[in-house]
């Protein structure tokens, strides 16, 4: 029987092949990175029998998570059916660093259950400090968690902060920064970005925590490595330690997240770090046309490069690129409408094949204008996560004090939702009295001279609440996770809070149906991690839900397989996905490359963004551009973007140009499928 691995092509088995040492796999866009992974997974299991619990892949999304792991599994059994996967670790960074910060409370000296707050939850501690500390009225928590984020990301701690500060702002910013930490450490509480700091400094000051995990990581594979930052690369760094036996697999052309954190210069950093570092380039790309190809190669050579490489394709050439003037941005918009469905006809497509590409958001809302008027279908990335609706933020946060009572931003959410005549003034002077004391306020809520404080119906209506609680939360190693939640929520009567505060009460009932459904997941992730021998108690099991906005995102993607409409998004959420027919739009200058990104390296990342757009597109590429455009109000007249000239006019077909203008057989054919929209559409209504 021959080797799965005979399907692969030269560069994929090189990079397959070698399980020793440092590797670099520089994958460009569309050349099967994610099946080098995969295989090199299940080549390391089934020639290398290489225990499952041995192996470590991280990447940067849920989703890139959960289909790699259903890739591994479909693999493996391709290479020997008899080799088990279980226990194999598939994750994002955070998802790692909570389950080390699982697993290592005691030395970190978090006690169990403790929380993760989410953005929301940050800020409002941060704008509490603003208030203790009197801070001007123009400044806003957004931007100072924001630094505080990204000093964490570049493991900065709040002294060096404070030593490094050149201003005043920043000064104030890093002993903000010194108060965040110390109140979550108080409140047994993580953020986002400690779940991955946390671990650097565990594996950093704790060499026999350090030698355990090296031991236990016999090889670690990264997707997207471009996209790490510094904390991440660190940690990576710690976990392999000195055998050095790594795969990373990422594309310096692809990066484009340089806001959040991600340094492109860790590639660098690679080679310098692991002297040894094999490189292997995936250059043959099985998406696009090789006239795509060619106009993404000609874009992107204008930037520096750390490695060179150069895509190609045994796809031949195919249409030309269309490239589209508009007179202003509601004439692009129904330009492009018009263009989409005259190609659905001449190409016999459905919409489900078809995507529209914007550097911002704002621009979505003329297309949608523009795609409901023709009854087109579509759908626009960036709604609401499953995780920030409502109902679910109270219901998670009810699941958070069952497992830890001490959080205190859980416990001000919901002391009051279903409304229990606790007010504003009676829970400042509750957050006063526990911060005299050093107490959560759960704790300070027991405390028999609060009820000088307080009214007694207001403190009778407490005892009341925290008494509840705390029986509920001493069942939690007792009673299955989802039992409890549900419990709760039918104490409460949940349900009937909803009916009181809905606009109607189908509306109360769909809210319902959320919450049911978020105790279901919560009963199906317990189950899957008890059978992976994993922590699966509800603080356990909300405290890995908090991470991820998973029910959303899975119902969502069994709608997308089903879908026949046109995806609306970012370039920025179009990475990693493909579509047959792509429509790239606001080919400006301003807009892309965005008028915040004029220096030379946020040209840079404005031009692997293009670069991400255009090899999006499998067969046919379109770009537009308006000669008009309003911002804030005023209207103004835009450029055409560098990057339309830095492509090889060769392969550009310009509307209205005389030398590029379509044969008298193309016109003809041109006209005749826009007739046939338009008759379809007229038909439509």
């Amino acid at each position: 029987m021959n080797s799965p691995a005979a399907k692969l092509n030269p560069a994929q088995r090189a990079a397959i092949e070698k399980t020793k040492g440092a590797m670099l796999v520089l994958a460009g866009a569309g050349s099967g990175k994610t099946r080098v992974i995969t295989h090199k997974i299940a080549h390391m299991l089934c020639n290398e029998q290489i225990s499952a619990h041995r192996l470590c892949a991280v990447t940067f999304t849920n989703k890139a998570a959960r289909e790699m792991k259903e890739r591994v599994q479909s693999v493996v059994p391709e290479y020997n059916p008899d080799t088990s996967t279980k226990g194999l670790v598939i994750s994002t960074f955070h998802s790692l660093g909570l389950r080390m910060i699982q697993r290592e409370l005691k030395v970190l000296g978090l006690r169990k259950g403790f929380s993760i707050l989410d953005g929301h939850d940050a800020a409002a501690i941060v704008r509490d400090l603003m208030k203790q500390s009197g801070a001007a009225d123009n400044l806003e928590a957004g931007p100072l968690l924001h630094q505080i984020s990204n000093w964490k990301s570049g493991l900065i701690t709040p002294d060096k902060a404070e030593q490094t500060s050149e201003d005043d702002l920043t000064l104030f910013t890093a002993r903000l920064y010194r108060d965040y930490q110390r109140l979550l450490r108080a409140y047994n509480a993580v953020d986002f970005d400690d779940l991955v700091l946390l671990p650097v400094q565990l594996l950093r000051d704790h060499p026999e925590v350090r030698n355990k995990w090296q031991q236990r990581i016999r090889h670690l594979l990264v997707d997207e490595y471009q996209d790490t930052n510094s904390s991440q690369y660190e940690l990576l760094k710690l976990l392999i330690g000195p055998a050095g036996n790594l795969t990373a697999v990422g594309d310096d052309d692809q990066s484009i997240y340089a806001w959040r954190g991600a340094q492109p210069e860790n590639l660098l950093n690679l080679k310098q770090d692991y002297p040894q570092l094999e490189l292997v380039k995936l250059e043959q790309n099985y998406r696009s046309t090789s006239r795509i190809l060619r106009a993404a190669n000609t874009v992107i050579d204008n930037n520096p490069h750390i490695f060179d490489k150069a895509l190609w394709s045994d796809i031949a050439d195919g249409e030309m690129i269309r490239v589209i003037p508009t007179r202003n941005a509601e004439d692009e918009s129904f330009r492009i409408v018009s263009e989409m469905v005259a190609d659905k006809i001449r190409l016999g497509a459905s919409y489900g094949q078809f995507a529209i590409l914007y550097r911002s958001n704002f621009q979505a809302r003329l297309f949608e204008s523009a795609l409901r008027e023709r009854n087109i279908p579509y759908k626009l990335s960036g709604g609401q996560s499953f995780f920030e609706k409502t109902e679910i933020k109270d219901t998670m946060a009810y699941m958070r004090l069952l497992g830890n009572p001490d959080d205190d931003m859980a416990f001000l959410r919901v002391v009051n939702t279903p409304r229990r005549e606790i007010g504003a003034v009676t829970l400042e002077k509750l957050a006063n009295f526990a911060r005299r004391k050093d107490m959560s306020l759960f704790e300070a809520s027991f405390e028999r001279d609060l009820e000088d404080l307080i009214s007694a119906r207001a403190y009778s209506q407490l005892i009341q609440f925290v008494e509840w609680l705390s029986d509920l939360a001493d069942r939690i190693n007792d009673d299955p996770a989802s039992s409890l939640a549900r419990r709760a929520i039918e104490e409460i009567q949940y349900d009937e809070w909803l009916k009181e505060t809905a606009s109607s009460i189908p509306v109360a009932e769909k809210r319902y149906e959320n919450v049911l459904e978020l105790i279901d997941w919560i009963d199906r992730t317990a189950e899957r991690r008890m059978t992976e021998n994993e922590p699966h108690n509800l603080a356990d099991v909300v405290a890995h839900l908090s991470l991820m906005d998973i029910l959303d995102r899975q119902k969502q993607e069994k709608e997308d397989e089903q879908s026949h409409s046109v995806e609306m998004m970012t370039l920025h959420a179009a990475k990693g996905l493909e579509f047959d027919y792509v429509y790239l739009v606001g080919m400006e200058e301003e807009l892309l490359p965005h008028r915040n990104s004029m220096d030379d390296l946020g040209i840079q990342e404005e031009r692997r963004l293009a670069y991400v757009g255009i090899t999006r597109a499998r067969k046919v590429l379109t770009l537009s551009y308006t000669k008009r455009r309003r911002r804030f109000g005023e209207e103004y007249t835009p450029e055409p973007s560098r990057f339309l000239h830095e492509l090889p006019q060769e392969d550009l077909r310009w509307e209205g140009k005389e030398d590029q203008s379509m044969s008298e057989e193309e016109q003809r054919q041109h006209g005749q499928s826009h007739l046939d929209a338009l008759k379809a559409m007229l038909g439509s209504n």
